[in-house]
């Protein structure tokens, strides 16, 4: 009795001493990145990351084009797994800030354009692209007035075309405002998950955390024509007169062969009341809440509506039924049976092997797998934990989790292999072709993919380096865990059936449809479900916008859950009640099918929503990165639908006793 009252006590005083120190602070942060606060004239540098458009979705390098290098030569920054698989590539810039100084600054000028560059520039600025910075972390924001509307934008772009002139221009001047909160070290406790790493401020660090931290970046661009030689005698960071962004197209700096373009900028530090740990509310301001919510219920309804069909109609009529048996005396039993109808007439066929039980087991463990790191990743970062500040840190989480969660998909594969084999003969075959199935099938499109980019030299493509992590990681993690979850599989007591499955197959009667058409028909209603989520998370992707409602996702992805294990057992009952045993596939098609109405939706979303994508190379990648989502749908729903099927079946089967 001592040791369970020891470790109560010891429950309780954790708590206690939780819940006075989480009140002996002011607040309380948990996502973003270390905060760090600056002196007044210590240095701030600018970082930029890779050039990105929504016309053509291939990043390049900031570099790439003729601008100012820092003096010390252009480093890379370190970055995760994430960051590199999103083609990021954040380097060292020459824009240094000084804190709480306003200035004026020259850059440099370049020598006179060539002919590749100036062609480089005009195709970089017609394709929209935008140069992105980072300051402190926070991305660089600016605000544009649009048909009225203020709407806001990360990132400026490398230049404008006039629609009253055929000439282009660059923006070669930017006008900085940086928001900044004075700190005095004022007792908040703040844990952070950034770029820097963790780290926690805590009271004793008041004194050191005094000073002001950066809450806002924004920048106006500007095209301004120079005098060539008049700016050349100027040395980087020599300061210059402020000037207006200038209206008439002869006061801006054209893009043509044998121009010499002067870059400058100024930052104004304006004090502002948003504190640190709200900073990134201006990026992820949530739009379209009603629209969520709609979706929300439009899901219910769907919902409610399966739910009455399976609770109402199906569960009464099989206890009914098996009520009915179960008054009957012996000898009315056997006059039963040999009348029976519908479900009870496959008996002996239900559980009998499907075809291509092997592709079945290994795609079930893959659903597993990609279920669980659904699942765990959304929850984490509906509570805040997967931060927009740690770029790259949504990636290379769903990444990680998929790799351990192997263990779970090699069980799961090698336990259905028992259970509809009776054997454990073949378990390693089957832990390895779960290892391989979807990693395989993502290597081979990214693989393609990737020669496409590395065919546009952009900087979307992966390195040989990563390929050899991604495959380290796979065949070091992946697969042994995978190996040891199927070893675990065959230790663990197969799902013994209820009934004896008879040695000649029952003959199914024809139809007056296929079966096909009802299994994809099935798939509409979970797709319902999604669509209007998925519109968000496809803008998100493709139009470079912040997506982090993610406790409107982890709605939808429980409701989504239900509506596909309601179909499933719908339509697996459907098929029994027309004595049709082969259950297995359909069930997991059912709600499986959903991925198809999902890679449709995308291609309609290419076509209607994206019309500024341009060019082959760009569809070619969205319809990859498409297919790859859309497999990982189809393997997910489809391992829901099955198993609520299968536990229904067993359920339905062990209720009655037919010999």
């Amino acid at each position: 009795m001592a040791s369970p009252l020891i470790s109560t006590r010891r429950y309780w005083s954790f708590f206690i001493y939780v819940v006075l120190v989480s009140h002996a602070s002011n607040g309380f942060y948990l996502p973003g990145s270390y905060m760090h606060t600056y002196s007044t004239g210590e240095e701030i540098l600018v970082k930029v990351n890779s050039l990105t458009s929504i016309e053509t979705e291939l990043p390049f390098s900031y570099y790439s084009l003729p601008y100012c290098k820092p003096p010390g030569g252009v480093k890379k920054s370190a970055e995760n797994l994430g960051e590199l698989l999103m083609g990021d590539q954040i380097d060292n810039s020459p824009y240094r800030f000084r804190m709480n100084v306003n200035e004026s600054i020259y850059l440099c000028t370049t020598p006179p354009l060539n002919e590749h560059e100036v062609k480089l520039l005009k195709q970089r600025t017609r394709d929209l692209y935008q140069v992105n910075m980072i300051l402190d972390n926070l991305p660089a924001l600016r605000y544009a007035n649009q048909n009225g509307l203020k709407i806001q934008w990360t990132g400026f772009p490398v230049g404008y075309s006039p629609q009253n002139s055929n000439n282009d221009y660059i923006i070669n001047h930017l006008k900085f405002r940086v928001l900044i909160h004075e700190y005095e070290g004022g007792g908040i406790q703040i844990i952070g998950t950034g770029e820097e790493g963790m780290g926690v401020i805590s009271e004793t660090d008041k004194s050191k955390a005094s000073g002001f931290e950066i809450v806002g970046f924004e920048v106006v661009p500007c095209s301004v024509k120079y005098e060539p030689e008049k700016m050349t005698k100027l040395h980087m960071y020599d300061n210059t007169s402020s000037i207006s962004c200038p209206l008439e197209l002869e006061k801006s700096q054209i893009i043509r062969e044998q121009e010499r373009v002067s870059f400058t900028y100024e930052v104004e530090f304006v004090k502002s009341d948003i504190r640190w740990p709200s900073r990134w509310d201006a990026y992820l301001k949530m739009d379209g809440a009603r629209v969520h919510w709609f979706s929300i219920l439009n899901s219910l309804m769907v919902i409610f509506f399966l739910a009455g069909i399976v609770f109402v109609i199906f569960l009464r009529t099989v206890r009914r039924d098996l009520t009915k048996y179960e008054e009957l005396d012996k000898e009315a039993q056997a006059q039963m049976n040999e009348e029976l109808s519908g479900w009870k007439l496959v008996v002996g066929d239900v559980f009998r092997e499907p075809n291509h039980s092997k592709l079945l087991c290994v795609m079930i463990g893959d659903g597993v797998q990609i279920t669980g790191m659904a699942v765990v990743t959304i929850v984490f970062a509906a509570f805040g934990f997967m931060s927009p500040a740690s770029r790259g840190m949504l990636l290379t989480g769903m990444i990680l989790l998929y790799l351990f969660l192997g263990i779970a998909a090699g069980y799961v594969s090698v336990r259905a292999w028992r259970t509809i084999k009776g054997t454990s003969e073949g378990w390693r075959s089957v832990s390895w072709s779960t290892a391989c199935f979807f990693p395989g099938i993502v290597f081979v499109i990214l693989t393609v993919l990737n020669f496409i980019l590395w065919g546009s030299k952009s900087t979307g493509a992966l390195p040989i380096s990563l390929y050899f992590v991604l495959i380290s990681l796979w065949f070091c993690i992946s697969v042994p865990l995978t190996l040891l979850g199927g070893y675990l599989g065959t230790r663990a007591e197969p799902i013994s059936y209820p009934v004896r499955t008879n040695q000649i197959p029952r003959e199914i009667p024809a139809r007056k449809y296929p079966s096909w058409l009802l299994v994809l028909g099935a798939g509409t209603l979970p797709f319902g479900t999604l669509f209007i989520e998925l519109f968000f998370i496809l803008s998100s992707i493709w139009l470079g916008r912040f997506y982090y409602v993610f406790g409107f996702l982890l709605i939808v992805l429980l409701l989504l859950v239900t509506v596909c294990a309601e179909v499933s057992v719908v339509l697996t009952y459907m098929h029994l009640c027309v004595e049709d045993w082969m259950w297995w596939w359909k069930a997991f098609y059912a709600s499986g099918s959903v991925a198809l109405y999902v890679f449709l939706y995308s291609i309609n979303y290419l076509i209607f929503d994206l019309q500024s994508l341009s060019g082959p190379v760009s569809a070619i990648l969205y319809l990859g990165y498409s297919l790859i989502m859309s497999v990982a749908i189809m393997l997910s729903t489809g391992t829901i639908g099955f198993l609520t099927s299968f536990y229904f079946v067993h359920y339905l089967f062990a209720s009655v006793k037919i010999d």
